[in-house]
């Protein structure tokens, strides 16, 4: 059983420092977003100025880039202030973000409420499991997290980041900082 734990925490090593939502396998490279903008404002690169997140002109997906970097620097309040400037509604990936801001913010049960609630928008959305899996192995329920674990790999998330830290999690009892 420890070579199994070892091989899952080295399998998962190298995902440690993926973010919320992110299929990058490092940490977003601070940005003027986190050097430079102040109170919750996002970096508008193509205007090369600081923009509130309800500015028209950021699209989501900017959006979401700032959403990802805000909360690796611990930002919570600030990526929640960009979410919730998201045009496209309750998405199951506005949920996942809500999940994973609320959960790291120290609100478990509202955290899981919105993994919950992205999973019914898409029972696929591995990253919402994983997140929900990880929360689980926080909670101390192993095998409900397992059967999360299972779910990622039925629904084609096998050698992803979600697969492998839930699977470091599950394997070690430990979660990943990020």
């Amino acid at each position: 059983m420890h070579k199994l734990a070892a091989v899952l925490l080295a399998s998962a090593l190298p995902f440690a420092a993926f973010a919320a939502g992110s299929d990058d396998t490092t940490p977003p490279t601070p940005t003027e977003t986190t050097t430079t903008c102040t109170d919750g404002q996002i970096y508008d690169a193509e205007a090369q100025k600081c923009k509130n997140p309800q500015d028209a002109s950021l699209g989501d997906d900017i959006r979401f880039g700032a959403v990802r970097e805000l909360a690796y620097a611990g930002r919570y309040t600030e990526a929640r202030a960009a979410l919730d400037a998201m045009s496209e509604g309750e998405s199951d990936r506005v949920l996942t973000y809500l999940g994973f801001i609320t959960r790291k913010s120290g609100d478990m049960a509202g955290g899981m409420a919105y993994y919950a609630r992205a999973l019914e928008v898409n029972p696929d959305n591995i990253l919402a499991r994983s997140y929900m899996g990880q929360a689980l192995v926080e909670q101390g329920d192993i095998a409900a997290a397992a059967r999360q674990l299972d779910e990622i790999r039925i629904r084609g998330g096998a050698g992803s980041w979600a697969e492998a830290s839930l699977a470091h999690a599950v394997g070690t009892g430990q979660t990943l900082n990020y």
